[in-house]
C-alpha cells in the first residue's frame, strides 16, 4: 500500500501531543499529564495535572492516563476494552494468519506484534488511537495464538525467534505493506527488532517495549546471576516434561500468573484476561510456547531454514532505523537495563521509562504512551 497523504504528515496529533510537550500517557487515575525529563537511562516521564481531550473534537478519553510516582491503585479497576470487528486472514508459505486491521487503507502503516502469553488485544486501546491519527494498522495473531494456523500439519510447530521474524516479514510481503513501522512486546518486540536489523529497507522504524531483545542461543546457554536465574523459573519448567504437561493443563491459570507477576499494579478484570486468553486455546499454542524456551536454551533444534538467519542474529546487529525504546517502571518479568542495549541503536533513537505502577504488557496498560511512541518514531523517520 501507498503512504499517507499530506493530511496525514500534518500529525492531527499535535495539538494533543505536541512534540515540544510534555507526553501524555495511560495512568490509574484520571486527569494527569506525563513530562519528560532525561536521566542516565533516557527518558523519565514524571506527572502533571492533565485531562486529554479529544481527538479532532471528539469526546473526551475518561479512561485513566499515566501517572510518575503513583500509587498502587486500590480495590479492583476495571481495565477498558475495544473490541475489533471481523478477522482478515491472509496466507504465507507456512501459515494462514488472521490479523485485526484498523484505519485507512492508504494511511501509513503500522504492524504491531503481541507477545507471550497475550494477544492482539494488547493493542486493543492502541489501536483505534492510531487509526483516528490516520495510520492503518495491523495486527496478527502470531503463529500458535488465536485464530492463525498452520497450512500443513507435517509443519514443524516450531518457535524459535527466526521462524516468528519469518512470518512477520512474509505478512508484510503478501499485504503490500509498504515500509511499515513496527512495534512490540515480549515476543513481538524481539520479532520487531529482528525485523529492524535485518530488513532495514523494509521497515521505517521500531518501537520496542524493553528494548532489544534479540537472543542466541549461545547466549541463552550462559548462566546468569542467582536472581536473575529466578526470574527465568517457567522457561526452566517448561524444559521439563512435567513443565510442558502442566502448561497443556493448567494455560489459561498459567496465564493468569504471568500476568499477575509481570504487570503486579495492573488491576486487569476478569473480563479482560479471558478475552486474551482464549487466544491461548489454539490447538498449535503449546508446542509453540514449549519450543520456543527450549529453543532458547538450546534444548530444542530449530530448522535448517532458519539457519542463515538465526547466525546473523547471533552477531547481534545494531538497529540502523529511527527507534523509541520504553520500559515500565513496574515491569514484573525479566528485561534488560536500558544501558545495556544503548549501543544497538545507531540511528535516531529515544528512550522512554514510563512510570505510574506500569509493568510489561506496556502497549494495554498505557496505550497513550505507547500511540506517542509510535507517531514520535514516524516523526523521527522524516518523510523517507
Amino acid at each position: 500500500m501507498g503512504m499517507a497523504g499530506d493530511g496525514h504528515r500534518q500529525d492531527p496529533w499535535h495539538d494533543i501531543f505536541p512534540s515540544t510537550s510534555p507526553i501524555p500517557v495511560r495512568a490509574p487515575e484520571c486527569g494527569s499529564r506525563a513530562q519528560l525529563s532525561i536521566g542516565p537511562d533516557g527518558a523519565r516521564l514524571e506527572r502533571r495535572g492533565f485531562l486529554l481531550s479529544a481527538l479532532g473534537g471528539a469526546a473526551c478519553l475518561a479512561t485513566p492516563l499515566a501517572t510518575a510516582r503513583a500509587e498502587p491503585a486500590s480495590g479492583h479497576v476495571p481495565t477498558p476494552s475495544s473490541s475489533f470487528g471481523l478477522l482478515k486472514r491472509v496466507r504465507t508459505s507456512v501459515l494462514d494468519i488472521a490479523y485485526a486491521e484498523a484505519g485507512p487503507t492508504d494511511g501509513r502503516p503500522v504492524l504491531l506484534l503481541h507477545g507471550w502469553p497475550y494477544d492482539i488485544h494488547s493493542y486493543a486501546d492502541a489501536a483505534p488511537l492510531l487509526a483516528a491519527a490516520g495510520f492503518r494498522v495491523i495486527i496478527p495473531y502470531l503463529r500458535g495464538f488465536g485464530a492463525t494456523r498452520f497450512l500443513s500439519e507435517a509443519s514443524l510447530r516450531n518457535g524459535q525467534q527466526a521462524a516468528l521474524a519469518s512470518d512477520a516479514i512474509e505478512l508484510i510481503e503478501a499485504l503490500g505493506l509498504e515500509r511499515p513501522i513496527v512495534g512490540g512486546c515480549d515476543w513481538g518486540a524481539r520479532t520487531a527488532c529482528i525485523l529492524a536489523v535485518l530488513y532495514p529497507a523494509q521497515v521505517r522504524a521500531l518501537v520496542s517495549v524493553s528494548g532489544y531483545l534479540i537472543g542466541s542461543q549461545a547466549s541463552g546457554a550462559t548462566p546468569l546471576a542467582p536472581e536473575a536465574e529466578r526470574s527465568w523459573w517457567y522457561q526452566y519448567y517448561f524444559a521439563t516434561e512435567r513443565g510442558r504437561q502442566g502448561y497443556a493443563l493448567h494455560t489459561h491459570d498459567f496465564a493468569r500468573l504471568i500476568w499477575k507477576t509481570a504487570s503486579p499494579r495492573w488491576m486487569f478484570d476478569e473480563p479482560t484476561f479471558l478475552r486474551s486468553a482464549a487466544a491461548l486455546d489454539n490447538p498449535d499454542h503449546v508446542p509453540i510456547a514449549i519450543h520456543n524456551y527450549r529453543w532458547r536454551l538450546g534444548l530444542a533444534e530449530g530448522e535448517a531454514r532458519y539457519a542463515a538467519m538465526e547466525e546473523r542474529l547471533a552477531s547481534f546487529p545494531a538497529v540502523t532505523i529511527p527507534a523509541v525504546t520504553l520500559e515500565g517502571d513496574a515491569n514484573g518479568a525479566p528485561h534488560p537495563r536500558a544501558s545495556d542495549y544503548r549501543t544497538r541503536f545507531t540511528s535516531a533513537y529515544e528512550h522512554r521509562l514510563v512510570e505510574g505502577g506500569i509493568g510489561h504488557n506496556l502497549p494495554q496498560e498505557a496505550p497513550g504512551t505507547f500511540v506517542r511512541a509510535i507517531i514520535d518514531a514516524d516523526r523521527m523517520a522524516g518523510r523517507s
